[in-house]
């Protein structure tokens, strides 16, 4: 059997790949170098390598963008890059009516699949929305939790949406006037006492409960967000709508 040469060598040519990733030496948000750079590095042929990024690729080790390159990882969600476009050309009434008709579901799906261990995170999430002191957090942990029901739901495409919409959450207008509708008409302290309904409901298996108790929780939020930003308009608040 002829001996194959190791600059042809491909299985080697994935274990230098394999190296490379593992240590991290790579460029902007993962980006690998191109063929011939790998090539002239390694010191391997462009086959090995090409046959190489084949394999890792398959494996899910690394992608490939069109024009872009090769880039360590797995290929992110289609979703992922339309989400900027996507919360851009919304308002917050728009995301709410959307939440009014899933989440109210996902809590129904949360009550019948959650798992103890989920009902627990989900009281420990409760407990750091109460805790905090300041917008940034309180968004923070109220965004995980409401994520957790949806993640106990057990339905991935359900979780899929449910991302989109929370994407919204980062937004520093929707943040401001979400802070402003806390402080107004002790709107925290009730939604701390329907966070805990919602979770009571979810761990005594009542679905109907459940998805009602998360309606009556959106609902209050809802009206408080279109209260305060009637209030924004008629005082010329720009931030009354996300951008």
């Amino acid at each position: 059997m002829p001996e194959t040469s190791p600059k042809e060598n491909s299985n080697y040519a994935l274990e230098k790949l394999r190296d490379l990733l593992r240590h991290g030496d790579l460029g902007t948000e993962g980006k690998l170098p191109t063929e011939r750079t790998l090539s002239e590095k390694l010191g391997l042929s462009r086959r090995a390598i090409r046959r190489a990024l084949e394999v890792l690729e398959a494996e899910g080790a690394i992608w490939r963008k069109q024009g872009s390159g090769t880039y360590a990882g797995q290929k992110p969600d289609e979703w992922s890059g339309q989400l900027e476009t996507i919360v851009a050309g919304t308002n917050f009434m728009e995301i709410m009516e959307v939440r009014l008709r899933i989440e109210p579901q996902l809590a129904q799906l949360a009550a019948l699949r959650a798992k103890g261990s989920d009902i627990d995170r989900m009281r420990d999430l409760a407990q750091k929305i109460a805790g905090s002191e300041d917008a940034d957090a309180k968004e923070l942990w109220d965004g995980a939790l409401h994520r957790q029901i949806a993640q106990s739901a057990g339905n991935q495409l359900f979780l899929s949406i449910f991302d989109v919409i929370n994407r919204v959450r980062q937004d520093d207008a929707w943040q401001a006037i979400r802070e402003r509708a806390r402080n107004s008409a002790n709107t925290m302290n009730v939604s701390n006492a329907q966070h805990a309904t919602i979770i009571d409901a979810i761990a005594s298996r009542d679905p109907a409960k459940a998805g009602e108790a998360m309606r009556q929780h959106l609902l209050m939020l809802q009206e408080r967000l279109i209260r305060q930003t009637s209030m924004d308009h008629l005082e010329g608040d720009p931030q009354g709508d996300l951008p």
